[in-house]
């Protein structure tokens, strides 16, 4: 009997169909620009800053955790063993310490049975939109431009997504009130909407208490769950922190969406989601939504890392569950890089320069990023040409829009470099613009 040597090519078109989505191309676009061009200075990741990171600061995180399962809960060693080397619980192992943490730092008060602990955010973004979207006509609501990771994990589960263009304040309450009724007269069903309420990715924009509290009323007036992702709202610039949505929530609508990747380590791989909504079955059991997401983590990653756990776990222990104050130098290092940003792009962009070229930028008050309007398509081609022969990389905020929109904007990302790279970097940017605004790319 003859056999094949290599199996027949697998026509594209017999895949689901989110992997033809430009959304699903974006991240790997720029990691694969970001590696052939390893010489430029990059204000494209969102990523912390390394310099607090200690290789040995780990196996001290996690003898903290296996201190405090010892002396603080009493814990045999055979019992903590079994604990870190084997399969556990499907919706984590630190949840208590989430919720002592975020009532501290936040003042949301949970029960600890309502965290899922997930592998990163992105897991508890996918748990969350499998549970709660289960009709063809229901519809999830993203403030636009948007980050991708929401719409990228909602395109993969087949959820329709509708944008809701922010404002300069953020996510707009009125806007995402209007677009629910009109979907609901068209016979959708709005079904919850997406948020990041401070210094979102990719704008940085935040809002205000006030329209915090009204996207809260107008929730509930539509009947609408609110999925809050929240992981700069540390990193304050200018002002004070303000409240989440989830401290403010009194009628359980908003599920928190956590992350300790940009407040502890994000080689760990953790993620959360507060799921504290009461869930009714049809014989009248009660539950917690986070109970119901709990089956869904038992068919996809069964649970998560142990051992990435204990090293948060430790981190947690380490400084009293309150991570805000542990996070005081990076708050300082992120407020003072965003400030030198803000004054280089002042520096070479002066005002009479700024109005010869069209050029504008926002001012956040904190957080990773800010968003520079160009006089010229900045677009996957500007990106390599900015790269190759200037040596800075960026973020094209085209990528950011599910309906288009964006197209000559881009967006800095100032978290992992340091203020001299910052000045270096605004430099170079400064004569891509110039170069780029003077030729034929130049004009709109």
């Amino acid at each position: 009997m003859t056999y094949a040597t290599t199996a027949p090519a697998l026509a594209l078109d017999d895949l689901h169909a989110s992997l033809t989505d430009p959304v699903l191309d974006a991240m790997n676009f720029l990691n694969e620009v970001v590696a052939r061009f390893p010489d430029a200075l990059s204000f494209a990741p969102g990523r912390p800053a390394e310099g607090a990171f200690e290789v040995e600061d780990l196996a001290r995180h996690l003898r903290s955790y296996t201190g405090h399962l010892e002396r603080s809960l009493g814990w045999s060693r055979d019992r903590v063993r079994t604990h870190l080397f084997q399969y556990g619980r499907t919706n984590g192992i630190i949840h208590e310490l989430i919720a002592r943490t975020l009532a501290n730092d936040e003042g949301i008060h949970v029960p600890p049975e309502s965290v899922v602990v997930t592998t990163g955010c992105q897991e508890a973004m996918l748990l969350t939109l499998r549970a709660l979207f289960a009709r063809p006509e229901d519809m999830l609501l993203v403030s636009s431009p948007c980050y991708v990771g929401i719409t990228g994990a909602a395109r993969l589960l087949d959820i329709a997504t509708h944008p809701v263009p922010e404002g300069a304040g953020g996510p707009d309450p009125e806007a995402f009130r209007t677009a629910a009724r009109r979907l609901r007269a068209a016979g959708r069903r709005p079904r919850a909407l997406y948020v990041v309420p401070d210094f979102a990715n990719p704008s940085g924009t935040s809002m205000d208490l006030a329209a915090r509290e009204l996207l809260l009323r107008v929730a509930a007036e539509e009947d609408l769950l609110v999925l809050e992702d929240d992981p700069y709202g540390f990193f304050v610039r200018a002002g004070s922190a303000r409240p989440t949505l989830k401290a403010l929530d009194r009628e359980r609508r908003v599920l928190h969406l956590g992350s300790f990747a940009k407040t502890a380590l994000p080689g760990a791989r953790v993620g959360y989601v507060v799921a504290d909504q009461e869930v009714v079955g049809r014989d009248g059991r009660r539950s917690l939504l986070a109970d119901e997401l709990s089956k869904i983590k038992s068919m996809t990653t069964v649970n998560t890392s142990a051992v990435g756990q204990a090293v948060i776990g430790g981190m947690l222990v380490e400084c009293g569950c309150r991570l805000r104050e542990a996070n005081a130098g990076a708050i300082a290092h992120y407020a003072g890089n965003l400030a030198t940003l803000l004054g280089e792009l002042e520096r070479n962009f002066p005002e009479e320069r700024r109005r010869r070229l069209g050029l504008s930028w926002n001012e956040p008050t904190g957080g990773y990023f800010l968003v520079v309007d160009v006089p010229f398509a900045a677009d996957h081609a500007a990106l390599e040409e900015s790269a190759r022969t200037f040596g800075v990389l960026w973020t094209p905020m085209s990528d950011f829009y599910t309906d288009g929109g964006g197209e000559h904007r881009l967006r800095l990302s100032c978290s992992a470099l340091t203020a001299d790279q910052i000045v270096e970097g605004v430099r170079r940017l400064a004569r891509f613009v110039e170069s780029r605004a003077a030729g034929p790319a130049g004009s709109r």
